[in-house]
């Protein structure tokens, strides 16, 4: 059975201790939703936003907050990472955003991937709450990933979120 790899046999939080792991190519592909009204969204569409392109400035501030995630999430090992990119899409009821990270390290990227996708997610937010800060972000989640002991991991379809029509 698994077990929650952050903690010793006493229950003392600890950083896993990854220099005995090989290094491999790992991949982690993560998924945000940014659910808005039609009103925001048709300023989206539009890019009249006095702050700049939303989707742009959201892609940039994720790819850059991937960068730092160790310093964002406590106990995570600071990575080389070899690319990350943000890809946001406008569909019918708001923004879909993902994330593709890659490293070659000792541990894996999910959660370089997952802090890109909350980044960017938090960022359209802030772009947008002057027209409503009812915006709704929704569904971060790990959608695949690759390389490392483990193994492969990919969101199986049955659990992927039901949202509106695109």
């Amino acid at each position: 059975m698994a077990k929650l790899s952050h903690y010793t046999k006493r229950g003392e939080v600890s950083m896993v201790d990854v220099s005995s792991k090989a290094f491999t190519t790992r991949t982690a592909v993560a998924h945000a939703f940014v659910r808005m009204s039609p009103k925001v969204l048709r300023a989206v569409r539009s890019l009249k936003n006095p702050k700049g392109n939303p989707l742009e400035i959201a892609r940039i501030a994720g790819i850059a907050a991937a960068k730092r995630t160790a310093e964002w999430i406590p106990l995570c090992h600071p990575l080389p990472l070899t690319h990350i990119d943000v890809t946001p899409r406008l569909c019918k009821d708001g923004v879909e955003l993902q994330s593709r990270a890659t490293a070659t390290a000792q541990t894996g990227v999910e959660m370089e991937a997952l802090v890109a996708v909350a980044c960017a997610a938090l960022t359209v937010y802030d772009m947008c709450k002057a027209l409503d800060k009812g915006i709704e972000i929704a569904h971060i989640h790990l959608l695949e990933k690759t390389g490392g002991k483990s193994g492969d991991y990919r969101r199986a379809a049955d659990r992927k979120p039901k949202r509106g029509r695109q």
